[in-house]
């Protein structure tokens, strides 16, 4: 009996102790998180937010315009809840195209203007979570050892000199390349641009499937020049790789990243949460942390230091609601597939 009572209280000690113990959240079901940004940012996230609500993430990871094919394709049974990040364009045309739901956050009102505007565009039903800067980068060492000049301008990347030494990733997987098609277009105006793009072609060495490889790919000495959004860049500079960011001096755009709810979700009420608790200052801290270094929504979290300060830099006036259309989306990359991407190497 003695050895009985003695187990017991063991067992009640036990159970007290894991009552009064932190522990995560109880496990309160799944969300499936269609991600499109940094793979440090996602991993975190996701993380920290089964830590914080108990919901269990499932996530699949594409670039932006792989996410939307996929969700388009989806469309009658979808497998996905949420669509956490990529440039805005693609979520604006998911919108325009009933795939995704309308919903008003209780953080709306703590956003920035931009960022509540693509919520407002989009008739609710998707918001920015990021702010980011279209240039280019490259790499100072091979640079040096190639004896090429620095690129300041659009109009440098076309020169002669750097043939073969050019990245950008391929606008039919990448909503990065259709940001910085849209972006030439409402620079030059469309014929020039797609001019631009078809002297641009002899440069390039290799199209990429997602819109941070050829950042990756400068750093590591595998191209002297890579087109992207600056943050991506930032995060392989201050990782110590000899990069140098450039915001073109003819003015360039920049994206919106964005969050939209995929409509018929199986788990709507968690798309709700993980919606709610990515637009808080406490989840925008943490893009930091994985290192992504774009500008937050909201009001209360702070920039991170090597951030691209939108004030400084010549941007155009970017037309989201003409140049996030799905047929304007469309037109452009199906001119680019038959003008540029079909051109030989």
């Amino acid at each position: 009996m003695r050895t009985a009572a003695v187990s017991l209280c063991t067992a009640l000690a036990g159970l007290m102790a894991a009552v009064l113990a932190p522990h995560p959240a109880a496990a309160q079901g799944e969300v499936v998180v269609y991600c499109s940004v940094l793979n440090d940012w996602y991993a975190l996230a996701a993380r920290e937010f089964t830590r914080k609500t108990g919901v269990k993430v499932t996530l699949n990871i594409k670039g932006s315009g792989e996410t939307f094919a996929q969700i388009r394709a989806e469309a009658g049974n979808p497998r996905g809840d949420i669509w956490w990040g990529g440039t805005g364009d693609p979520h604006l045309a998911a919108a325009e195209a009933d795939l995704t739901a309308p919903y008003r956050s209780p953080i709306l009102d703590a956003l920035h203007p931009w960022a509540k505007r693509q919520w407002e565009q989009s008739r609710e039903r998707t918001v920015g979570i990021y702010a980011g800067v279209l240039g280019f980068t490259y790499n100072t060492e091979v640079l040096a050892q190639k004896k090429l000049p620095a690129p300041r301008c659009w109009s440098d990347l076309i020169q002669p000199i750097y043939k073969d030494e050019v990245q950008i990733s391929n606008p039919s997987s990448s909503g990065t390349a259709y940001a910085a098609i849209a972006t030439l277009v409402q620079v030059m105006g469309e014929d020039k641009a797609f001019a631009y793009l078809r002297e641009l072609h002899r440069n390039i060495n290799q199209y990429t499937r997602s819109g941070p490889a050829p950042s990756r790919n400068d750093a590591r000495g595998e191209t002297t020049v890579g087109i992207m959004f600056l943050h991506d860049a930032v995060a392989e500079e201050i990782a110590g790789f000899p990069l140098r960011v450039v915001a073109p001096c003819e003015g360039t755009g920049y994206e919106i990243g964005s969050m939209s709810i995929i409509k018929g979700g199986k788990n709507p009420e968690n798309a709700r949460k993980w919606y709610d608790w990515a637009l808080s200052a406490e989840a925008q801290a943490l893009a930091k942390d994985g290192k992504s270094y774009q500008v937050p929504p909201n009001r209360d979290a702070a920039a991170p230091p090597r951030a691209p300060r939108l004030e400084e830099i010549k941007l155009v006036n970017y037309d989201f609601a003409k140049y996030g259309s799905s047929a304007e989306r469309k037109r452009l990359v199906e001119r680019w597939e038959k003008e540029i991407g079909s051109l030989p190497k």
